[in-house]
């Protein structure tokens, strides 16, 4: 679990900034879709700090399937959580289905982050 540490920590930002009611952003620049991209940016994240926790505690060299089929599963079980506790339990926040693909398009770009990134660390020229 040490190794997971700062996925855990984000995860439990995640859920504290999805309990807040969503009129608590007033007077926050926003733009139309800034919702969608915000969804992005923290799926991103948190899929590149369960990589990051996987490749400390697994200390690999390589991208392995194994731990990205992990990563995805966790992540995306992780999207779905959060949108089903805005629908039950958070009810002044609204769940969407364009919510939940928005935080897979972020889970897709944090694997395709590791790897580029985890394969151009063990090919360096």
């Amino acid at each position: 679990m040490k190794h997971y540490i700062w996925a855990f920590l984000w995860a439990v930002l995640v859920l504290v900034l999805i309990s807040m009611p969503g009129d608590s952003t007033r007077g926050v620049p926003s733009f139309e879709g800034m919702d969608k991209l915000v969804h992005t940016g923290f799926f991103f994240v948190f899929t590149v700090l369960l990589y990051y926790g996987s490749i400390k505690r697994n200390k690999t060299t390589r991208p392995s399937w194994d731990s990205s089929l992990k990563v995805i599963f966790v992540s995306l079980f992780f999207a779905v959580l959060t949108e089903f506790i805005q629908l039950t339990i958070f009810t002044h926040r609204t769940a969407e289905i364009w919510d939940l693909f928005a935080d897979a398009v972020g889970t897709g770009m944090g694997v395709f982050a590791y790897l580029v990134f985890h394969n151009s660390n063990n090919h360096d020229t």
